[in-house]
């Protein structure tokens, strides 16, 4: 499992925003084309530096990074057998409004033969290859939430001794929901099949209207949702006609979370951990919650691609 130790560091870091200069952005485009905020950047080098040091990693991905890491244990050259794909500060930007941000990880097993070193395809397996996933989430208390594909477990950092504690077990998506979350901003843009099921979730019924919240942050709402029932959508665009989130970063790890709390993902077409992916950083559309919601969604989208 990603370093908790570093999760500690970074939520110590997180709670000094506005008290120490970490708020804003460095001026510098990442990989991904976006503006890297000071606080990614101290993620991204926290989680590295303590993953490099476990006996069990072999190779890192990381958002922030173009090209993987490879991790050579001291005493045993190639020998570590798992991967970690890393997402280190989820929503970010959000940082200087106070709004809750996360990390979000995976694991696998890497499938070339120990003593030879990582090569991408090690990185680029299927999701239903995770080993693991999880996110931690830096909010009003510190949550890590992790599967080993048991089920799903939340642990709350306790500040004062510096422990994770087993708050949530198995955690589980109601099987139905009221809220949905989108950027609605981009409504234009929207498929059609996704622009029928944000009409649906407005309409006046049994059950309906449903809720509209949107923080902006994936950890944020994912994890509302699966504590209240939900939907979280982010659809393919002119802009970003193959989505947006990243498959290896956000949505594998997301998806092998929610099936194993009872919820569903998919990419409008098909199932998320499906997916084979063909680089580190590619992108695809996402929706993903509590199971009767997103189906009746894939109903709309399959009526209207």
């Amino acid at each position: 499992m990603p370093s908790r130790l570093a999760a500690k560091v970074v939520n110590h870091e997180v709670n000094k925003a506005g008290l120490v200069d970490i708020l804003g952005d460095t001026n510098h485009i990442n990989t991904q084309g976006e503006e890297q905020q000071k606080l990614d950047i101290y993620a991204h080098k926290i989680f590295i530096q303590t993953l490099t040091n476990r006996n069990i990693v072999c190779g890192i991905a990381s958002e922030e990074e173009e090209h993987f890491i490879r991790v050579n244990s001291m005493d045993k050259k190639n020998q570590n057998k798992y991967d970690v794909l890393i997402d280190p500060l989820d929503g970010s930007s959000n940082i200087d409004v106070n709004v809750s941000v996360g990390t979000i990880f995976s694991i696998y097993r890497r499938m070339t033969p120990l003593g030879t070193p990582v090569i991408e395809a090690d990185f680029l397996q299927a999701g239903d290859q995770q080993v693991a996933a999880g996110y931690v989430i830096y909010g009003t208390s510190t949550m890590l939430v992790y599967t080993t594909g048991n089920g799903v477990n939340g642990f709350t950092l306790n500040p004062a001794l510096g422990t994770f504690y087993l708050s949530h077990p198995n955690m589980s998506y109601p099987k139905n929901g009221s809220i949905y979350a989108i950027n609605e901003g981009n409504y234009i843009h929207f498929p059609l099949g996704v622009k029928n099921y944000i009409k649906y979730c407005q309409m006046e019924s049994e059950d309906r209207p449903y809720t509209s919240r949107y923080i902006g942050s994936l950890v944020s709402d994912y994890h509302r949702n699966m504590i209240k029932g939900g939907i979280y959508l982010y659809p393919e665009t002119a802009k970003n006609p193959s989505g947006k989130l990243r498959l290896l970063y956000e949505c594998n790890p997301m998806a092998f979370i929610a099936e194993q709390a009872g919820g569903k993902a998919i990419n409008g077409e098909k199932r998320i951990m499906s997916i084979k992916p063909t680089s580190l950083h590619q992108r695809v559309a996402f929706y993903c919650g509590s199971r009767k919601m997103v189906e009746e969604l894939a109903d709309f989208i399959l009526k209207n691609p």
